[in-house]
């Protein structure tokens, strides 16, 4: 009989964190859930506490108190506000964390619960874009595997791994749908509104990472966390536009051999890969038909069109703090472009325009330790937030 594995999830309410409770609950006999954390969305915890009733819930927005916890789930064990989130992180009766909760708090959390050797299973940016060097250096500390990807892509290139034996990969190919900007002029995605940013062509996500996803912001930041997460050269990843979201990444060898991770676009399966590794478990999700695919196409991407993948190499090449004062006001930068409604509001042009002038105000910080990666997304959030103004 397997031993259930005892999961702490980080921003259950989200997108990540609702298809992992629904795959937990699916494989019942091999996942106790026994902390839930969220930040504001309080009813929806509410629903995931009744079905799960684990030990341990959170709410982390500081609004929030014991008195606005109902009586019949008073059961578990609550805290609130940001504390609340490092609780959960090195929560004593959890093996494994998921860590799906957005910003800056992933990289705290994620420390938390390595320091404590937890297996992390990483669905927050941040923590590798901002302290890569800080997270591998605890992960290494922690042990073998205690850091699982769980984005579809870095999960894609860790199963390619799986079955590399102890061959060095030569190149990382990092797989993205393009976006719904593919196809448009540089002119056109530069005055691109909110509303044609959120149509995304193949995933449904949060507004966050969906606008990340139209300006390749989002895959500029994975092309940073694949070089901690699996100790390349950033010469050695290479980007791949590819529309039809099949393929989810690829690794290339010394003999010209390429192994890449076909599936159906569903977060399910890289979320339930890391949660049940090394095993491998059904998703509840369609599989993937080889005799419906019509095409399987790949572009360059084009640096002009979509500047962001260029300041994610020119920020690894700088070093220190750079990446993660990229990842900061790209956040503030996104952020304004979601909440403006004014009679001229932020553009996608805007954003690329903000990142730049914000790194290059700033010049770069040192990342030695976790304070020093604070201040430096401290002070670019300063800087991107009055460039916006």
């Amino acid at each position: 009989m397997e031993i259930k594995r005892r999961l702490a999830v980080l921003g259950s309410t989200g997108s990540i964190g609702t298809q992992a409770l629904d795959v937990a609950a699916r494989h019942a006999e091999r996942f106790e859930v026994v902390a839930l954390t969220a930040h504001g969305n309080r009813e929806k915890l509410f629903e995931q506490v009744r079905a799960f009733r684990p030990a341990f819930a959170a709410l982390t927005d500081g609004r929030f108190t014991m008195a606005d916890v109902p009586e019949d789930l008073r059961f578990c064990r609550w805290s609130f506000g940001r504390a609340a989130l490092l609780e959960a992180a090195a929560l004593s009766e959890a093996q494994d964390v998921l860590v799906a909760v957005v910003g800056m708090a992933g990289l705290e959390s994620v420390l938390a619960a390595l320091a404590q050797k937890k297996r992390v299973l990483l669905a927050n940016k941040e923590a590798l874009v901002a302290g890569g060097q800080l997270v591998t250096d605890a992960a290494a500390r922690a042990g073998e595997h205690t850091l699982l990807p769980v984005d579809s892509e870095h999960s894609a290139v860790f199963q390619c791994l799986q079955g590399a034996g102890s061959n060095p990969m030569e190149t990382l190919y990092l797989t993205c749908s393009g976006g719904p900007f593919r196809t448009l002029g540089k002119a056109e995605i530069d005055r691109a509104t909110r509303e044609q940013a959120l149509r995304h062509p193949t995933w449904t996500m949060g507004q966050k990472i969906t606008v990340d996803c139209a300006t390749l912001f989002n895959k500029a930041l994975e092309v940073i966390e694949a070089r901690y997460l699996f100790h390349v050269e950033p010469s050695q990843i290479q980007v791949l536009i590819h529309p039809q979201s099949v393929v989810h990444s690829a690794v290339g060898f010394a003999d010209g051999a390429v192994l890449a991770q076909l599936g159906t676009p569903d977060m399910r399966l890289p979320i339930l890969y890391a949660m049940a590794y090394p095993d491998r478990l059904p998703t509840g999700g369609p599989k993937l038909d080889f005799f419906t695919l019509k095409e399987l196409t790949f572009e360059r991407p084009d640096p002009v069109r979509f500047p962001s993948l260029r300041l994610a190499y020119e920020c690894l090449a700088a070093g220190g703090a750079a990446c993660c004062m990229l990842n900061a006001a790209n956040e503030e930068a996104v952020g304004a472009f979601l909440r403006d409604h004014g009679p001229s509001p932020v553009t996608v042009g805007r954003i690329y325009a903000v990142v730049e002038e914000t790194l290059q105000r700033v010049g770069n910080l040192p990342a030695g330790t976790l304070g020093q990666v604070l201040e430096a997304d401290r002070r670019a959030r300063e800087v991107a937030r009055a460039l916006l103004t």
